[in-house]
C-alpha cells in the first residue's frame, strides 16, 4: 500500500509541475518572449494545451466570468494542493 501512496503523490507532483510550466510558458509567450513560430515552442506549447485544456474546460465552466483573467491554473493548483493534504493526513490508511 505504500507504493500506491508514492504513486499518487508522484501523479500529483507531476500534474503540478505541468501546470506550474504551463503558466510560465503562458506568460512567456504574452511577453514575447517566446516566440510560437519556432518549432520546439509552438510543438511543447501544443503538447501542454492538450494535456490541460480538458482540466481547464470544465473549471472554467464552474467559475463565473472574470473578464479576461484565467482563474482555472490557479483553481486547479489549489485542488491538487488539497488532494496532496488529504493524502498527507490520510497517509496511515497507505501504511
Amino acid at each position: 500500500m505504500t507504493s500506491i501512496f508514492q504513486i499518487l503523490m508522484l501523479l500529483l507532483n507531476i500534474v503540478y509541475f505541468i501546470v506550474i510550466a504551463h503558466v510560465i510558458m503562458s506568460w512567456l509567450i504574452n511577453f514575447q518572449v517566446l516566440n510560437l513560430r519556432q518549432p520546439l515552442v509552438a510543438q511543447i506549447w501544443e503538447g501542454l494545451n492538450r494535456l490541460l485544456e480538458p482540466v481547464y474546460s470544465r473549471v472554467r465552466s464552474v467559475l463565473p466570468q472574470m473578464g479576461g483573467i484565467d482563474l482555472a491554473p490557479l483553481v486547479v493548483l489549489i485542488g491538487v494542493a488539497v488532494a496532496r493534504i488529504i493524502l498527507m493526513n490520510n497517509a496511515a490508511f497507505f501504511f
